[in-house]
């Protein structure tokens, strides 16, 4: 993650950033050192702020932002795009689960939007089919395939 260098670039303090995404300095402040890990809609939030990718926010790419990105995440498309990618690979709800090492049933919620998607999950998923974490999320509807080494 790039928490702290998009925050520095910008000349914020961690009490600034946190107060502007609405949590405390501590919560905020154990985000950007990855103590814990931020949830998908406060990184939402973050890239908003400061205008930039998901992707990039999580070092995923070097493309600051896309054009005609929206600022929301779209459920519905998000859910659609997971399995759809996944089935693209033809790849079973089985097979991703032990890949990911998680259980398939909360992929399966994933996938129905049940429930929103968890920042680790993915980012794994986004590293193992090379695909922006912007498309995944509805954010931009250009299939994005990422084109830099990705580190596992």
């Amino acid at each position: 993650m790039r928490l702290k260098e998009i925050r520095e670039i910008n000349k914020h303090i961690q009490v600034t950033t946190s107060k502007l995404l609405g949590v405390a300095r501590g919560t905020y402040a154990s985000w950007e050192i990855e103590q814990d890990i931020i949830p998908i809609k406060r990184l939402n939030d973050f890239c908003n702020l400061y205008d930039i990718s998901i992707d990039y926010a999580m070092n995923l790419t070097d493309i600051l932002k896309y054009p005609n990105s929206k600022p929301e995440i779209d459920i519905n498309k998000s859910k659609i795009r997971l399995r759809a990618v996944r089935k693209e690979h033809k790849h079973t709800q089985d097979y991703l689960g032990k890949k990911l090492d998680i259980d398939r049933s909360l992929l399966s919620k994933y996938e129905t939007g049940e429930n929103i998607i968890s920042t680790t999950f993915l980012t794994e998923y986004a590293k193992m089919y090379h695909i922006s974490c912007d498309y995944l999320l509805g954010k931009i509807d250009e299939k994005i395939e990422l084109k830099i080494k990705i580190k596992n």
